[in-house]
């Protein structure tokens, strides 16, 4: 059941990742120079209020753990996260490989 669910989510991932990989490059082609929609830009717009919140409470544990570490997280493409988390799930949800010599009837 849970390799079901990992396999599933997966699947809307990488298909929410390839729907974000198209309009950006809609985007990018309809402007002339590369644009895409970075990961913080996606959560501000999800999570508003949340979003404002994750600064103080990551500094709060390390001030070091903000700028360069999420600071730069947040840069990242949307599109590509999904489509990498996408796949890890669908990887992670595969069925196991038959043992070798594994005769499966009479």
């Amino acid at each position: 059941m849970i390799r079901a669910l990992a396999r599933f989510f997966g699947l809307l991932l990488v298909a929410a990742g390839f729907v974000g990989v198209v309009v950006d490059g809609t985007r990018s082609i309809a402007n002339g120079e590369l644009a895409y929609l970075p990961l913080g830009d996606l959560a501000m717009r999800l999570f508003p209020k949340g979003f404002a919140a994750i600064e103080p409470a990551v500094t709060r544990i390390h001030p070091a753990l903000w700028d360069p570490v999420l600071a730069d997280a947040f840069l990242v493409p949307a599109s590509l996260l999904g489509l990498g988390l996408g796949l890890l799930l669908i990887w992670l949800g595969r069925r196991p490989p038959e043992p070798i010599g594994f005769l499966a009837g009479p």
